[in-house]
């Protein structure tokens, strides 16, 4: 796209800001920052000089003025940058520019554009808080970010909630982080928004760790808290729960977390089992003898078990139920006990979880695998999974024999 057909050339033709660009996406000020001064190195430019600026009337800027002032924003010379700033600090509209403008390579425009941004309140600043963060990763760009974080911390609280169900992930961490420190979330709040926020692992931790803590301020506060981060669909935040369940004294809540198809909330209820001077070890091995009701006890078995334990998993692998299969795989190799040749006919089993599950335990094994069986898996007829596990094979045979290893 040609530049004067852009965000900048639109601006040039006293199109008001909301028109001639994206005004609540971030990047697409950072864009206009840039694509005015390629406008403005041309010859027949029509980015205004400082001169321009001056003849601008003082008050309420119209809509024209305003556009005019946004172009001198991006200028390249910072004379023309620095003399806008004095103009934008009135008109909310190009405050996203004066941000940017706090990270400017010429010192003077920096300084007076943080002189300006210092003395902003949280209700005028939070609203960019994804251009401020965005920025933050530039070098100079730290500055906005401390001002926003002191403006949160220090201002009304409405500020931080409002950000809490932004689109953007950085922000809604940014102000959880906030909400968290100044405990303006009670702990059961912080729970089920923990165990809600499935697209975002960081903050479930965030939110997990944070409620446990807080938990303990109330007994029957402390009893919800659990129950929304044990019931919540993400192993990050059960295994907080579980975690959580030693400090209460309720040990024995731990035992069906034994057999949680999450690995880490295994070890977690593990940990916990331990802690009350039970070995887990026995209760996996007894509840190998009823698969199907803990298919993942085998997994779990494997985990904490010895090379004795791989018979009961050696004869799980044929058990009818594909989820029990699967986890007899996953437990070998947690055990370090695959056998390729026996693991290997796995590769045509008609359930794709355990086929899976046995391409993964055959990685380090695959320079020893027949090739022509594996490329025989390659044909149409076989099922899907199987193709796909004898390619990943297939390509670890390549890589293992381009590094001149045995395995990989």
């Amino acid at each position: 796209m040609d530049d004067e057909d852009g965000p900048a050339g639109r601006l040039a033709r006293g199109l008001p800001l909301r028109e001639a660009l994206d005004t609540t996406a971030p990047a697409a000020w950072l864009a206009l920052d840039t694509e005015v001064r390629r406008l403005a190195f041309r010859s027949a430019s029509p980015v205004p000089a400082r001169r321009r600026i001056g003849d601008v009337a003082d008050g309420p800027l119209s809509v024209s003025d305003e556009s005019l002032i946004a172009l001198a924003l991006c200028h390249p010379d910072g004379r023309v940058r620095q003399a806008a700033l004095a103009r934008a600090a009135g008109a909310p509209a190009l405050w996203p520019l004066l941000v940017i403008r706090c990270s400017d390579w010429v010192g003077p425009v920096r300084e007076r554009a943080r002189e300006v941004l210092a003395d902003a309140g949280g209700s005028r600043l939070a609203p960019l808080a994804g251009l401020v963060l965005l920025l933050a990763r530039r070098e100079r760009g730290g500055f906005a970010r401390d001002v926003l974080e002191r403006v949160l911390r220090e201002g009304p609280p409405a500020d931080v909630v409002a950000l809490l169900t932004s689109r953007d992930r950085a922000v809604r961490r940014f102000a959880y982080r906030v909400a968290v420190d100044r405990h303006l979330l009670t702990p059961v709040e912080l729970a089920r928004t923990a165990a809600n926020a499935t697209d975002d692992v960081r903050l479930q931790v965030l939110l997990a760790e944070a409620a446990l803590a807080r938990s303990g301020e109330c007994r029957l506060r402390e009893e919800d808290v659990l129950a929304h981060l044990l019931a919540a669909r993400s192993p990050q935040v059960r295994s907080v729960g579980v975690t959580g369940l030693r400090r209460t004294g309720r040990h024995g809540e731990a035992v069906p977390f034994l057999c949680d198809r999450s690995a880490l909330v295994r070890a977690c209820a593990r940990y916990v089992m331990r802690q009350a001077g039970t070995d887990p070890l026995p209760l996996y091995r007894s509840l190998c003898a009823a698969p199907a009701k803990h298919p993942a006890a085998a997994a779990g078995l494997g985990e904490c078990g010895t090379r004795a334990d791989a018979g009961i998993l050696w004869a799980l692998t044929g058990h009818p139920l594909a989820a029990v299969r699967a986890q007899a795989v996953s437990g070998l190799r947690a055990l370090d006990a695959v056998r390729s040749d026996r693991v290997e006919p796995l590769l045509d089993d008609p359930a794709p979880a355990v086929v899976r599950a046995a391409a993964h335990a055959l990685r380090p094994h695959a320079a020893g695998l027949d090739l022509d069986r594996l490329r025989a898996r390659l044909a149409p007829d076989r099922l899907r999974a199987t193709r796909a596990a004898a390619r990943r094979l297939l390509a670890q045979q390549d890589l293992a024999g381009a590094r001149g290893l045995p395995g990989w």
